[in-house]
């Protein structure tokens, strides 16, 4: 080196670790996610997603249906059954809830590791607060949700492009998001909000290559997930 300086090596990429490994790494299966996280108010769905999701669907139609991916206990989700009786309401967890109390009319919450599972209708709307920061190849369960949206609904779910790397350990921030928002997606960085209305196929160029667990906190300041695509 021209200043005497020893050439600094970059690290090796970490071991990473396949999906069906990393649903039982204590990050993912995160017993305290949603957990008391309510419907409204400070500790909230509409304060997370900007937006409250009982008017969204009240205003949406007759039959509205909401979708909602990483749920936890499903807080919620129990009180938007409850003044929305006549929608469908589904919550979708790795750990599930803890509460056995009875679940209102409407509502069902479904313990399922959401790289297999798959609903059996569209819905009006699909949210994912802070769960895609524990979803492995989450570019793929992506994909996935835009095909289980209404022709007009509305995926809102909270994205870090930090986490996304590529094979060599690097940032593959921009690459990610110009391909998401030449799908349809729009992002709000301030709120790290990933948003898409309509529902649609969607093939983004990636191949995913594992995730790596220890990848440390986030801007939310938990540990969480980095996904590492080619």
């Amino acid at each position: 080196m021209i200043d005497g300086t020893s050439p600094t090596t970059a690290p090796p990429p970490p071991e990473l670790v396949e999906d069906d490994e990393l649903t039982g790494h204590v990050v993912v299966a995160n017993s305290t996610m949603n957990r008391e996280r309510v419907l409204t108010g400070v500790n909230s769905y509409a304060r997370e997603l900007g937006f409250s999701p009982a008017e969204f669907l009240h205003d949406h139609g007759p039959d509205p249906s909401w979708l909602d991916l990483c749920s936890g206990e499903g807080l919620a989700l129990r009180e938007a059954a409850r003044q929305l009786p006549q929608a469908v309401i589904t919550g979708v967890d790795l750990v599930g809830p803890l509460l056995r109390t009875a679940l209102p009319d409407g509502l069902e919450l479904v313990t399922a590791d959401l790289g297999r599972w798959s609903p059996d209708r569209r819905y009006d709307l699909i949210t994912c607060v802070h769960g895609l920061h524990y979803i492995g190849d989450r570019l793929a369960l992506l994909e996935r949700a835009a095909s289980w949206l209404t022709g007009t609904g509305l995926l809102v779910a909270h994205l870090d492009p930090s986490t996304l790397r590529r094979p060599d350990g690097s940032d593959a921030s921009r690459p990610v998001l110009a391909a998401l928002r030449a799908a349809g997606f729009q992002y709000a960085a301030r709120h790290h909000r990933l948003s898409l209305r309509g529902g649609r196929p969607v093939t983004l160029p990636f191949a995913y290559l594992g995730a790596d667990p220890h990848a440390g906190p986030n801007y939310t300041g938990q540990p969480a997930v980095a996904s590492y695509y080619r």
